[in-house]
């Protein structure tokens, strides 16, 4: 086997994550931005490269709702070319957290997925709009759940309020996914549900799941961070403070066969009797 087979090899059992947990100016793109722009650079540059990256949700305008429609970045595109050229740069993966993004007059909460090349391998818009924000009055909803691609290995996007439903992790899990890639911006007082919601998806679809949550505080809302990288069993590989921090863990993708092998829970499903 030749070096590069080696290198991709180890990239497939084993990877190095980081989450970039951070504070988002309300309404404010070009400051978010550049914000997120060195927090990356120092990820990237750590002495352990992370092979993928994860960015929190709306990073580029927070919850400015009621101006969102005059923010939204058009087709996604300056963001998308920028986490694209990055991925390309570093030859990192990017799962771009989340952007408000307008498309035929609609927005659109969506996370873009880039490779190591640039290449923008996925897109997935928020299927479950957060009432308790008001998503559902400035936001449209997304049609259609998301799986993909990186180093060979199947992965599922989710956005905050979707981890409350766990027919979509489940059916992201039944199409192959062996991550979940989570962004958000869950504010307190709900510590307990987030740790607890993401630590069931993880054990019930034996998966890991990577979550990068903000902190600081926007309006009336506090954000309290507590990133999570939670392996196959729902052991916390990572977990991160409450402040601004760049979260690391490393996961070993194997866990995921191992763990499915010793309780076979896909295998011993029973679809044909879960109807009413």
């Amino acid at each position: 086997m030749n070096q590069e087979s080696n290198q991709t090899s180890r990239q497939a059992d084993r990877w190095r994550v980081a989450l970039i947990q951070c504070d988002i100016a309300l309404g404010k793109p070009g400051e978010n931005r550049a914000k997120l722009e060195l927090a990356m650079e120092r990820a990237a540059a750590a002495v352990e490269k992370p092979d993928v990256i994860l960015l929190p949700e709306l990073w580029n305008t927070g919850y400015a709702l009621t101006k969102i429609r005059e923010i939204a970045d058009p087709e996604g595109r300056e963001h998308r070319e920028w986490l694209s050229a990055f991925a390309r740069r570093h030859r990192i993966h990017v799962v771009g957290g989340s952007i408000a993004e307008i498309r035929e007059g609609q927005v659109y909460n969506s996370m873009p997925v880039f490779n190591r090349t640039g290449e923008e391998v996925a897109a997935y818009s928020k299927i479950h709009l957060f009432r308790l924000m008001e998503e559902e009055k400035y936001l449209q909803p997304g049609e259609r759940s998301v799986t993909f691609e990186l180093d060979g290995l199947q992965a599922g996007a989710a956005i905050c309020y979707d981890i409350r439903f766990p027919e979509l992790a489940r059916s992201l899990a039944l199409r192959g996914a062996k991550l979940l890639f989570v962004a958000a911006e869950w504010p307190q007082p709900r510590l307990n549900h987030w740790r607890t919601l993401l630590a069931a998806r993880a054990i019930e679809n034996q998966m890991y799941v990577i979550a990068c949550n903000r902190t600081g505080k926007s309006g009336g809302d506090e954000f309290f961070g507590h990133s999570l990288i939670l392996d196959p069993w729902g052991e916390i590989v990572a977990e991160g403070g409450e402040g601004e921090e760049i979260v690391t863990g490393s996961i070993d993708l194997t866990l995921v066969d191992h763990v499915r092998r010793r309780i076979p829970v896909f295998a011993d499903r029973r679809p044909q009797n879960y109807e009413w």
